[in-house]
């Protein structure tokens, strides 16, 4: 069992990642390819380079430093990603913070330490600590001892998932979450295949098991524009949550495209580029008809 994982950020404050305010550990690597995740530098298991084009001076610093000679000066910075090594050299030198690895390898007691000096806000709030990503059941042995400790330092705990993952992942640390957060994406196998790169099957069993065993889970279900807004995959999804005997809440998020400057950064193509957010009126209908299914959805 490893005593070490990688993660990409610590967030403080945060209050969309559970009850109360809260400090989240976002996990490095997901299995699936959503194409408008937010945060696509936690895809990759390994540290990636962002470049950061709008704070680039194009002093030059980092092609002089490049050993793979990666990075090229004509008028702009233009980095060939395909030499890159993200060794990080261009990253020590570049003062204006236009380059940054993100991933980075941490121990329990990193995070532990971390996350304990917000302690008073937990207490006031009745917060604690939310476990993201990425897909943080990708590092379950790291998840499982970061989950006990908190436990033991008396913090109420909260697991972000795709909630696809071995149902072995979710037994060994299910003792020690208090609530998991689950999206759900597609509810027909072959369109979440084609739309997020992998099948919905675990998911949908994972989901009705922790259910079925009376663990909270609060869904949120992300409406993202000519993908899922169908009311024919909204009536499907009604249908099977309502059929969860256990459910905490149902959540409507509205698809935005606050993660566009990332892919840029990661010179990643972001193919939603020029979908536009559901109109209130669009989420509206679209939780009218999770409603009919008898389900209690909060639009946000």
């Amino acid at each position: 069992m490893t005593s070490s994982g990688r993660i990409f950020d610590i967030k403080q404050f945060s209050i969309n990642d559970g009850p109360g305010i809260r400090t989240t550990v976002f996990f490095q690597g997901c299995p699936l390819a959503c194409p408008w995740c937010h945060n696509p530098e936690g895809r990759s298991t390994a540290p990636v380079l962002m470049h950061r084009a709008n704070r680039c001076s194009g002093c030059g610093e980092c092609a002089a430093v490049c050993p793979n000679s990666a990075i090229h000066v004509n008028g702009s910075v233009v980095t060939d990603r395909a030499c890159c090594t993200v060794c990080g050299a261009c990253v020590e030198v570049c003062y204006n913070g236009a380059r940054e690895l993100s991933g980075r390898e941490v121990t329990v007691a990193d995070v532990l330490t971390r996350v304990e000096r917000d302690i008073p806000f937990y207490e006031q709030s009745g917060g604690g600590v939310t476990f993201s990503g990425g897909e943080p059941l990708l590092q379950a042995d790291f998840l499982a001892q970061l989950l006990r400790a908190c436990k033991v330092a008396g913090l109420h705990t909260v697991v972000d998932t795709s909630a696809y993952a071995p149902r072995e992942a979710f037994e060994s640390i299910r003792a020690d979450v208090d609530l998991f957060l689950i999206d759900i994406k597609l509810m027909d196998e072959e369109r979440h295949q084609a739309a997020v790169g992998v099948s919905n099957k675990v998911i949908l069993d994972n989901l009705e098991k922790l259910s079925l065993a009376r663990h909270p889970v609060y869904v949120r279900i992300p409406l993202i524009p000519g993908i899922n807004d169908d009311a024919e995959n909204l009536h499907q999804s009604g249908a099977f949550l309502a059929s969860l005997p256990n459910l905490t809440g149902v959540e409507l998020m509205g698809y935005h495209e606050i993660g566009l400057a990332k892919y840029e950064a990661l010179g990643l193509p972001y193919t939603l580029r020029g979908t536009k957010p559901p109109t209130t009126e669009k989420m509206q209908a679209a939780a009218d008809i999770l409603r009919s299914h008898a389900l209690i959805v909060k639009v946000s």
